[in-house]
């Protein structure tokens, strides 16, 4: 509570308490209420001297002849004539003077219903138009909901934004035209009408485009893309026509669209009934862009992830005439996002972001975010004042495997048999020339595995042979073919299920879509499976494979599987004993890194666990055509 408000409490107390004391010691003398009875007593036997009559005609006041005043109420079902009464009595009568209402308050009072009447209309008619700032009433859904940060607002700069240095120069241009036009419209340029920032999730291009806006310091407005979609027909080109609207009255601005897919998607895609209202959208948002009316100053910069969808007309020069591709940062890039996240947490003097950078390909800009964060919160759970390099390999190790679940209990002999399982993997991969380098096999229950082996490149990858798709396919097969040998048949458990999809799928890949079998050559066969969800196959005819086609495909991948299991076989027969090992390992330390690995392939017994790894190994996330490097029981 604020001084002003005290001070204004205690002058109101005393103010109070003081009317009081005063209306207690008054020097007004003191009336007495007399009842009408008593009243007309003392008028019969003339001990009242006068009466003065109210304007209501029932209250009386008067005084007797000693002097002290009365009030009395005359009841009004009474009939007696008081009048003669107190004429026969001698009292003296006065009436007090009724009081004439002033002309403006007998209209005010006249008008009080019509205005109240007109005050609820137009309160309701501020409601259906979405009351003070016409924004959220039920009659604004016309209106755009993007939300407008005036110039300067927008404190994020392109030295927030880091590992995307080809996109930052590709989006430099604008930024200097906003600042300076006549620099570029001297030469007859013109600045791109709209520009696509596409990539994978979480690479920063909602990051980048708050950049812009803060570099160029002009009005920056953002809205998503299924802001503009409702569920009436119309409402979404409404929205459109609303938002360019208040953007040519800040020009120059930049308009930000989020997902753009989600209103931008190919026309005649949709499926179901409410596909009209978003092509209706897409064709305003069209004309918008570049129609009849001219937009100078009005840059609308958008982000998605899956540019393929979206329609070609939207992707025309005029329009998004300019994509920018924000990709998976480099070893360079990931060490420059690290260190910008790094800065907003205490760290210790053994933290090398270029050790966990080289750790961690495939990771996104918000992948890193997520990490670092991660490592601030198991120092600040273990009671750390700075976070080390022990934390951020506990931090990279929980997002690439999951969270431990040490309180899940397991018997003596499913643990085992799961030593065995992920040593199969480690071995087998170990033992391919082209497989991804083994970073860490774990018995300990991470996510939905019992078990975990990780296996890192060497360096970032970004195309795969023939024969290192092969030697995956065999380390998949590995944990699998390692409770065969070890408990027969019968001892094989599901354990292996996943494996084995992924490697069926990698087969399938290879045959149908990468064009790697020499029996049916580079041609691709089937359907995308994605086709029914974009929408663009409900009306076509498919693509057909004869039943011939089928059966070649099916036994090219069952001779890639095979083959691919009896090498996996033959690489764990021959080193049984070194299984046997690691298994015992396994079960004794429960996780092992790389070092205790070679310790054991070597014949010799694993060293002593470290507390993290200066791991220069690095990790390969999950690609949509090869598949995760990481083998997961």
């Amino acid at each position: 509570m604020s001084e002003m408000i005290k001070n204004l409490l205690m002058w109101l107390f005393i103010a109070i308490t003081m009317f009081s004391v005063f209306s207690n010691f008054s020097n007004e003398p003191s009336i007495t209420e007399l009842s009408y009875s008593e009243f007309i007593s003392q008028v019969e036997s003339d001990q009242v001297l006068s009466v003065e009559f109210m304007s209501d005609n029932y209250t009386l006041k008067g005084k007797t002849v000693n002097g002290e005043s009365f009030t009395t109420v005359r009841p009004p079902f009474l009939q007696d004539d008081l009048s003669e009464t107190l004429s026969e009595h001698r009292v003296a009568v006065t009436g007090e003077k009724p009081e004439e209402q002033s002309i403006l308050k007998q209209l005010l009072i006249a008008s009080f219903p019509i205005l109240i009447i007109l005050a609820v209309f137009i309160f309701f008619m501020r409601q259906m138009q979405g009351g003070m700032g016409g924004k959220s009433g039920p009659m604004s859904f016309g209106k755009s909901k993007a939300k407008m940060l005036e110039g300067g607002k927008v404190k994020t700069t392109f030295s927030d934004v880091a590992g995307v240095e080809e996109a930052k120069q590709e989006v430099q241009e604008v930024v200097d035209f906003l600042r300076d036009p006549s620099k570029f419209q001297k030469l007859g340029g013109k600045i791109p009408a709209g520009i696509l920032l596409t990539g994978s999730p979480g690479t920063g291009k909602t990051l980048l485009a708050r950049a812009i806006a803060g570099e160029a310091e002009v009005p920056f407005f953002t809205i998503s893309g299924s802001d503009f979609v409702e569920m009436f027909v119309g409402v979404g080109a409404s929205r459109v026509r609303d938002l360019f609207e208040q953007a040519k009255k800040q020009a120059p601005c930049i308009v930000f669209i989020d997902e753009i897919d989600a209103v931008g998607r190919h026309r005649g895609a949709g499926m179901g009934g409410g596909h009209d209202e978003r092509e209706q959208t897409l064709n305003q948002l069209l004309v918008e862009m570049d129609g009849f009316e001219d937009n100078q100053g009005v840059i609308i910069v958008a982000a998605t992830n899956r540019p393929d969808v979206l329609d070609p007309a939207l992707l025309r020069p005029g329009r998004f005439d300019r994509q920018v591709v924000v990709p998976l940062p480099d070893i360079r890039g990931r060490e420059q996002i690290l260190k910008v996240h790094m800065k907003k947490v205490p760290i210790a003097d053994d933290v090398e972001a270029s050790l966990i950078a080289r750790g961690t390909p495939g990771f996104s800009g918000a992948d890193l975010a997520n990490l670092v964060n991660e490592a601030a919160l198991v120092a600040a759970r273990t009671a750390k004042k700075l976070v080390g390099m022990e934390q951020l390999e506990y931090a990279k190790d929980k997002v690439m495997m999951g969270a431990e679940r040490k309180s899940m209990v397991m018997s003596e002999s499913e643990k085992l048999k799961t030593a065995y399982h992920e040593a199969g993997h480690a071995i087998v991969g170990r033992s391919l020339e082209e497989h991804d380098p083994v970073y860490k096999v774990t018995i300990i229950p991470r996510g939905r595995a019992l078990g975990v082996t990780m296996f890192l490149p060497e360096e970032d990858k970004y195309s795969y042979s023939y024969q290192s798709i092969l030697d995956r396919i065999c380390g998949l097969y590995g944990g699998r073919i390692a409770e065969e040998l070890i408990y027969g048949q019968k001892g094989i458990t599901t354990g292996a299920s996943n494996d084995i999809e992924r490697a069926t799928e990698l087969a399938t890949n290879m045959v149908t879509k990468w064009g790697l079998s020499p029996k049916l050559g580079p041609i691709k066969y089937g359907e995308e499976t994605d086709e029914p969800f974009l929408g663009r196959s409900a009306g076509t005819a498919k693509q057909g494979i004869s039943d011939e086609t089928a059966a070649i495909i099916d036994n090219e991948v069952k001779d890639i599987l095979g083959g691919c299991y009896k090498t996996a076989t033959s690489i764990l027969s021959d080193n049984l004993k070194h299984l046997h090992s690691m298994a015992k390992a396994l079960v004794d330390y429960e996780t092992l890194d790389k070092n205790q690995i070679e310790d054991i392939m070597a014949g010799g017994e694993p060293r002593a666990p470290t507390s993290y790894e200066d791991s220069s190994e690095t990790k390969k996330k999950q690609d949509p055509e090869v598949g995760d490097a990481a083998e997961q029981n």
